[in-house]
């Protein structure tokens, strides 16, 4: 026995509800994975921020140029094998008279001179 139309519908026009499920489950998995990556955007542009002001600091106290700052900033990552935004974070701090950590300290008294 055939299931009956919908109102105002012929008899198989329009999809079927298992196309309507699948459409509804695909586009609930674009949306996360649209927050996934607003999630990630976020998290760059707050790291961003920090290590643009982390720049500011080192051209402010060292008197070096933004994009020695930069490098200065990468080379002690690259030493350290600490993540770019965690030495901007502790750069920052640091200027705030926080104390650096020894590696970390050594890393930029030499990234430092090797900008004189």
């Amino acid at each position: 026995m055939a299931s009956p139309a919908l109102p105002g519908r012929e008899p198989g026009a329009g999809p079927r509800v298992e196309d309507l499920v699948q459409e509804v489950k695909r586009l609930r998995a674009e949306v996360e994975q649209l927050r996934v990556e607003s999630a990630q955007l976020q998290r760059a542009v707050a790291s961003h921020a920090v290590v643009d002001q982390a720049i500011g600091v080192l051209v402010m106290t060292a008197k070096i140029n933004p994009e020695d700052g930069f490098m200065v900033l990468r080379e002690i990552s690259q030493h350290t094998n600490t993540k770019l935004s965690l030495i901007a974070e502790q750069i920052i701090k640091h200027a705030q008279d926080a104390a650096l950590p020894e590696t970390i300290l050594a890393e930029l008294h030499a990234a430092l001179a090797r900008r004189r």
